[in-house]
């Protein structure tokens, strides 16, 4: 089993930063890549940024492309999503993923935090 522990989410102004952070602790060794995926009430959970836990490679979605940038501290056993340029659309609750599966950026997490709020205040 692997533990996800988020924080640093909160309420900010368009235009503003916020980072989240997310710690692993338990069987990282088996994790292949951590995501960041997010939900809004009522839609489906989308994908946001992966990057894997050994190389470093990072993929992310179109949307937040040049705004957003997702790195990992392997000493620290820890993810993080730093987010600029915030925008009222980027509402939601931010949840962080460990996958074991090489395949597929987007898909086949195997375990999940508690997710996060951020709100961005227009």
């Amino acid at each position: 089993q692997v533990q996800l522990v988020e924080s640093g989410g909160g309420l900010v102004q368009a235009g503003g930063s916020l980072r989240l952070s997310c710690a692993a602790s338990g069987r990282t060794w088996s994790v292949y890549k951590m995501g960041w995926f997010r939900q809004v009430p009522g839609k489906e959970r989308e994908f946001v940024a992966a990057v894997t836990w050994g190389g470093g490679s990072t993929y992310y979605a179109d949307f937040v492309k040049g705004r957003f940038t997702i790195s990992r501290d392997n000493a620290k056993n820890t993810v993080y999503l730093q987010m600029n340029s915030l925008r009222p659309e980027d509402t939601a609750v931010y949840y962080c993923a460990a996958g074991r599966s090489q395949a597929n950026w987007k898909a086949e997490y195997d375990y999940w935090g508690q997710g996060t709020q951020v709100t961005v205040s227009s």
